[in-house]
């Protein structure tokens, strides 16, 4: 094995060319020089294609552009898309193993970004090379014009990063995708993404928390744009006040949570997929989380704290 393996950059763009060039710059000026960008368009209508085609030209051994199908699959559906391409096209992307790296359009890198995730996930696999490893990183929360917000999203958001055992990731994702590195056992493990997933990362740190390894580095490696067309977002933490209304309407309101109805479809899905390998344990918890599907507020939120403390 290469002790510079060729990473392979996954993208998927949808009307993001305001923000795309700069992205792209950070990327091809990384310190880690063995990667190819391997990009979809979901069906822009702003000149995104045209910056692609733009950079394609300029850089034709960097990047490869799939050819546009016209389909918007949304931004989870565009991933798993990517990631089945990728298994499929090994070789004409020059990879000998398939590690993969998810990158939003409207994001910067950090120039040591690829050089410290792939030493870290070399590092993981020493002992065992098909072991499923899912590394992700903190970011900076920055503007639109790139001026800092918050030095941690981690903290900026409220995360409880240590709970990161299956059950967690469960009931609450904890890994940002435009950070993620995941090696080929990963990739092979999760595909189909299931339609239920709420988010491709999501159902991948699910895998990885299952069946392999889930590691965090503290460091930023990503600065986050936050802007108004941000598909999820960075939104700070506020601590619920035990006097107020929200807090009582949120702890025995009748009215379900959305959410959490979502994250039980999930959990169901992925317990279809993968229950005769789990644990007793793990199906158990994953069974309970998908009670939340009800549709009684105080029911749910019942299940919902019976998930938090398995």
């Amino acid at each position: 094995m290469s002790p510079q393996p060729k990473v392979a950059i996954l993208l998927s763009t949808y009307n993001g060319d305001k923000y795309l060039a700069e992205q792209l710059d950070s990327i091809l000026s990384q310190s880690y020089s063995n990667f190819s960008i391997v990009v979809r368009d979901d069906g822009s209508s702003d000149n995104t294609v045209s910056v692609l085609v733009r950079y394609v030209a300029d850089y034709p051994d960097r990047i490869h552009l799939l050819e546009q199908d016209g389909k918007n699959r949304g931004a989870s559906g565009s991933f798993s898309y990517l990631i089945e391409y990728v298994l499929e096209n090994k070789q004409k992307l020059g990879l000998e193993k398939a590690y993969m790296m998810f990158c939003d359009q409207d994001d910067i890198w950090y120039a040591t970004k690829i050089e410290k995730q792939i030493a870290v996930m070399l590092q993981a696999e020493a002992s065992d090379e098909a072991l499923p490893v899912l590394i992700h990183s903190d970011l900076q929360v920055v503007s639109e014009q790139n001026t800092a917000i918050a030095e941690s999203l981690i903290r900026y958001q409220g995360l409880e990063i240590e709970r990161n055992r299956f059950p967690n990731i469960v009931i609450s994702n904890l890994v940002t995708g435009c950070t993620d590195l995941i090696n080929e056992s990963l990739a092979k493990k999760s595909i189909p993404v299931s339609k239920e997933a709420i988010m491709h990362d999501w159902w991948l740190a699910m895998v990885a928390s299952a069946f392999g390894k889930l590691i965090f580095l503290e460091t930023p490696l990503v600065h986050y744009r936050q802007h108004r067309s941000n598909t999820i977002g960075a939104k700070k933490f506020s601590a619920p006040r035990p006097m107020s209304r929200s807090f009582w309407h949120k702890l025995f309101g009748r009215r379900p949570n959305e959410h959490l109805i979502e994250v039980a479809r999930q959990a169901a899905d992925f317990k279809r997929r993968f229950g005769k390998q789990l644990s007793i344990r793990e199906n158990l918890g994953l069974s309970i989380s998908a009670c939340m599907s009800t549709r009684i507020g105080i029911v749910q939120r019942f299940f919902y704290r019976l998930a938090r403390r398995f």
